[in-house]
């Protein structure tokens, strides 16, 4: 055997060697230590168990305890410290707005059923639910859902000295959808509601002038952009009417600058 194919051997066999020894060190070396840190205050927070929706009925098996760590609580969180019996005092009540597994549960959006019904429960303070009927062609063709903001439109005849007109008057702009029927919320991926009827949010001014609308004519529903939603989201929605916010005895509607016709409000 010629010289060079000797050392060329032997360097394939040491390589061999050594990759063998290193490879026995690295399965032999021990397994890294986990330290764990104790010293992580936690408080035990009242969590949902499963996905509430909007209007469900909470029972004690949609809701449990999770250690939560104490510097991330929030004031209006639900401890065990302070309501040991939670469990038992939150069962049965409403939720007023819907919570993922695992989203700590506020008191605030659950109410007891003895203190109203779902409709009540989400409606804000000081605001009111007023139903009007519609029909899909009044509606956006059924494409208006729950939470969805709408300007309410009527349509009227008006008989003036020469001849009998159509007109047609916003009366409130940018009011929310409480519920289509008897729907709540959007169920899944639905993206038409169907129904006879709408409920929507309004203050109690508003409630009289949709009342008043609806003895003078038709009322249509027009869908406004989700980018005209109200930024603060709490208090109501911002809105306007078309008729005279100031209490009197009378409203009247005005075409071009000039009155048309003086509708009782009393």
């Amino acid at each position: 055997m010629k010289r060079a194919r000797i050392i060329v051997l032997a360097i394939a066999v040491a390589a061999a060697g050594g990759a063998a020894l290193i490879a026995k060190r690295l399965i032999n070396a021990p397994a890294p230590q986990i330290v764990q840190n104790s010293n992580v205050d936690t408080v035990q927070v009242l969590v949902a168990a499963s996905d509430i929706k909007l209007g469900d009925s909470v029972g004690s098996a949609d809701l449990k305890w999770l250690d939560w760590p104490k510097a991330a609580t929030a004031s209006g969180y639900v401890t065990k410290s302070r309501h040991p019996r939670a469990l038992s005092q939150f069962s049965g009540a409403i939720a007023r707005a819907p919570f993922l597994t695992g989203e700590p549960i506020k008191d605030q959006k659950l109410i007891k059923v003895s203190e109203g019904g779902v409709m009540a429960a989400i409606l804000p303070a000081g605001m009111r639910a007023i139903s009007t009927p519609i029909r899909e062609e009044t509606a956006a063709g059924g494409f208006i859902l729950p939470n969805d903001r709408v300007d309410v439109i009527v349509s009227r005849r008006v008989r003036t000295a020469r001849r009998e007109e159509h007109v047609s008057d916003t009366v409130l702009r940018s009011v929310r959808v409480l519920a289509i029927g008897q729907s709540i919320e959007q169920k899944g991926d639905k993206k038409v509601a169907n129904g006879k009827t709408a409920t929507l949010e309004l203050t109690g001014r508003q409630s009289e002038i949709l009342a008043l609308a609806q003895a003078m004519g038709e009322i249509s529903l027009a869908l406004r952009s989700l980018s005209d939603a109200n930024p603060n989201g709490q208090g109501g929605p911002k809105t306007s009417d078309g008729f005279n916010n100031s209490r009197g005895t009378t409203v009247k509607m005005l075409r071009y600058s000039v009155p048309s016709r003086a509708y009782g409000v009393n």
